[in-house]
């Protein structure tokens, strides 16, 4: 579904991705883990298209993607879900999911999309009505997932969805990533929480300082103490 090939990103003149390549199959649960710094974020950011100066491939559904905006990326199916959450202020919880569905070509199921989330998100069930940043950060992070998944996106990218949250709270997402995959959501994980990150995962790439420095099945990976040890302790 997804193939980045010999993909070159830039931060002004810090060349931060250094010919990163990796791919994610259709129904798949592949994370990204590494140090921080080590290009986690910049890999989503250059996928999505949110980074002015890429260079390389980036084929999503046959297609090439790189070069196109961000919104003509969402629009094929593929959704980001960045680690700030960006939860607007003022609005309610419903009305940011709204927003999910501004750049979609589902727009007109908009009214029904709501309550299939709704029944997926049961705790954002609850709180339709509620001003959305008055949540605890754990269900910010839920709605922010949820508006990400409003236009059923094919592919669904999360930076650090466990970030600042509470573990009950973090079982709880985690059993949803479960619950989207077998539903048919493929996803590509950038998660702190090795441990539990590689519980759910089919596949991992390591990065480090930039380069994919490993890649194996995530049993392999949460079997090698000493690829954790090197490159995924903070």
């Amino acid at each position: 579904m997804l193939r980045v090939e010999k993909l070159n990103s830039w931060y002004r003149a810090s060349h931060v991705l250094q010919d990163v390549s990796l791919e994610v199959s259709k129904g798949e649960i592949v994370c990204l883990i590494g140090r921080n710094g080590a290009g986690k974020t910049t890999t989503l950011k250059s996928i999505i298209g949110l980074l002015d100066k890429t260079r390389g491939s980036v084929t999503f559904k046959g297609k090439e993607v790189l070069g196109q905006p961000a919104h003509v990326r969402f629009g094929l199916g593929l959704a980001y879900v960045p680690e700030e959450r960006r939860i607007v202020q003022g609005l309610t919880v419903k009305e940011n999911l709204r927003l999910g569905m501004v750049a979609s070509p589902h727009k007109k199921d908009e009214a029904r999309r709501i309550d299939e989330i709704a029944k997926i998100f049961p705790r954002l069930a609850e709180r339709l009505d509620q001003e959305a940043v008055t949540m605890s950060g754990g269900e910010q992070q839920m709605l922010a997932i949820a508006r990400a998944m409003m236009a059923k996106p094919d592919l669904i990218m999360l930076d650090e969805p466990s970030e600042g949250i509470m573990p009950v709270l973090v079982d709880e997402m985690f059993e949803l990533f479960r619950k989207m995959k077998s539903e048919g959501t493929t996803i590509l994980l950038v998660e702190q929480n090795v441990e539990l990150a590689l519980g759910i995962a089919d596949r991992a790439y390591v990065l480090d300082q930039g380069s994919v420095v490993h890649h194996a099945t995530a049993a392999a990976l949460l079997a090698d103490d000493e690829i954790k040890e090197r490159y995924c302790s903070v």
